[in-house]
């Protein structure tokens, strides 16, 4: 079992054990994330390991010919392994392997890296012994950073990457200091008081055989995605609340629990409470207010594409407990018979293809977005004539209103959704044949999941566009209510008690006068804190939907 203590599940403060039972990605996620998390190994496990280990011994001792134990990889499956370079053969196979290129993982990568393996060794299926899970754990325990090549994985395993982190295990590669700088990864084991590992027969293809990368970073990626889901719904509150004073639009009909209750769609109800709780309080829900009999289909279908990312969003969960959990050795240690069997168990399709489908997702997403921008685009001309009307007779351009909300960030939209398009072309079609035909399909999970990370990306700069530009109409349509109607007249219009907190914060940031770039980053930090803090944002379809099977 998987736990974090003190602090409870999915907050790591203290200790993460590692024992035989379930693991949680987003556990998995918060640990790696921390560096001060210590990784304990439960009697469990070492147990399990050392048995396993016993099973690679039977089979060294019979002199049967097992793949990667005592015969050559890949093309030279056949060609067999004198027993007398068997140990030297465990070094060449980390060298050969590591080969990975372009830039560095981060350090919290890194430690997802070394923990999915670090997991993968506690299921029994790998066969290493339980000093060399020890000697990974304390990698972690002792700040150990190899430095990570992220690029060279087909999928068929992260070989690549795995051997980079072998290879500083013993006593070779390279590994991050706490500079940022590369050093050699003997000097960094020794100043964190550990002896270069000695690999056992066998252990080397055990170390580099996993889809560690994909499994761990994207354990990390499942919670900028759970936190892009709810930003989505919170830019849709905020363009609600914005169309309704503009364009008499802001319909939440749509939004309503009979609606959602007719079609039992997985993340689209959460999508929908989750605006109505925001929008709770406010104008909106006057029913004396006219609004149009129905709003665009980027407003109105919102919860439909919001809730079918979240499903997505689900499915990437399951897809990375299907790896944490399970063994995808090759060959694989079976306790039951006794035998290293050989398999296909480390090709992670399930996981490649939930990279690729929430690619595709986001974009849907984010077509919903950029038209909804596009819909407030004509209010802010408005307002810029009004400045400018405002500054005839002055005589001078200082005359002129500095405008809060940059003007062409709908622009910088645009071309975001473009890029999230573009990006939901698929990924893992592209595999060459591999190593004399032997290796005629691979899944190219870690390209699927770099591509999703870019997407991420763009995701998050779009959806902050569009909660900057709700916010900012919002602020002047306030503004505007005081100078021609008096107080009384904004008090009967007001925001949400959800928007309202998030405009509160955004007004402060438009009132800095920052320029884009920098406008949109600090918000995108800004909404990343206030998510994890509104009330209104409670249902979430996040971790406990797996432990307790269904939504919360």
């Amino acid at each position: 079992m998987a736990e974090t203590s003190p602090g409870g599940q999915g907050t790591p403060s203290g200790t993460f054990l590692i024992g035989i039972a379930r693991v949680w990605a987003l556990e998995v996620a918060a640990a790696a994330a921390d560096a001060a998390v210590r990784v304990v190994l439960s009697e469990d496990a070492l147990d399990l390991m050392g048995r396993s280990r016993e099973v690679v011994q039977r089979a060294i001792d019979s002199g049967y010919p097992v793949y990667g134990l005592n015969t050559l990889l890949g093309s030279g499956r056949d060609t067999a392994v004198e027993d007398e370079s068997i140990l030297a053969y465990q070094v060449q196979v980390v060298r050969y392997h590591n080969s990975g290129i372009g830039g560095m993982l981060s350090p919290a990568e890194v430690r997802a890296v070394i923990l999915a393996r670090l997991i993968g060794f506690s299921r029994g299926g790998s066969g290493v012994r339980p000093e060399t899970a020890r000697f990974y754990a304390e990698l972690l325990n002792r700040g150990v950073l190899p430095a990570v090549p992220r690029e060279g994985s087909v999928g068929s395993s992260d070989l690549t990457q795995l051997a980079a982190v072998a290879a500083v295990a013993i006593g070779e590669g390279q590994a991050i200091s706490p500079d940022g700088g590369l050093v050699p990864g003997a000097q960094v084991l020794a100043d964190a008081g550990l002896q270069p590992l000695v690999l056992a027969p066998g252990e080397a293809l055990a170390l580099v055989s996993a889809n560690s990368y994909s499994i761990g970073a994207g354990a990390l990626v499942l919670g900028r995605l759970l936190r892009l889901a709810d930003c989505a719904d919170v830019a849709l509150a905020l363009s609600l609340e914005a169309t309704a004073r503009f364009d008499g639009g802001g319909n939440l009909s749509p939004f309503s629990a009979a609606v959602q209750e007719a079609k039992d769609v997985d993340g689209q109800g959460i999508s929908a409470a989750n605006v109505r709780r925001l929008v709770q309080g406010g104008w909106l829900e006057d029913p004396e207010r006219a609004a149009s009999v129905q709003d665009a289909l980027s407003f109105r279908a919102a919860p439909q594409a919001h809730g079918a990312f979240r499903a997505q969003i689900l499915a990437l969960a399951g897809a990375l407990e299907v790896e944490l959990n399970g063994r995808g050795d090759n060959p694989l240690t079976d306790l039951d018979s006794g035998r290293m069997v050989s398999g296909g168990n480390f090709q992670p399709m399930q996981l490649a293809l939930a990279f690729e489908s929430l690619r595709l997702g986001l974009a849907h997403v984010g077509i919903s977005s950029e038209r909804r921008i596009a819909k407030l685009y004509p209010p802010q001309r408005l307002i810029r004539q009004r400045n400018l009307a405002a500054a005839n007779g002055t005589g001078a351009p200082g005359g002129l209103q500095s405008e809060e909300l940059p003007g062409l960030l709908w622009y910088s939209a645009a071309g975001l959704l473009a890029e999230l398009k573009v990006l939901a072309a698929p990924a893992t079609l592209g595999a060459p044949t591999l190593s004399a035909d032997v290796e005629d399909h691979s899944t190219l999970a870690p390209l699927a999941l770099q591509q999703l990370e870019r997407s991420v990306d763009a995701a998050e700069k779009l959806l902050t566009i569009e909660a900057l530009t709700g916010a900012y109409l919002l602020v002047q349509s306030e503004a505007r209510q005081l100078s021609e109607s008096g107080e009384s007249v904004a008090k009967a219009r007001p925001l949400g008690t959800g928007t309202g907190a998030v405009v509160v914060r955004l007004e402060k940031l438009l009132a800095e006068l920052l320029p884009a770039a920098a406008l949109v980053e600090r918000a995108r930090a800004e909404l990343g804190t206030l998510l994890a803090r509104l009330p209104e944002l409670k249902v979430r379809g996040t971790r406990s939907q797996h432990h307790e099977g269904g939504e919360s």
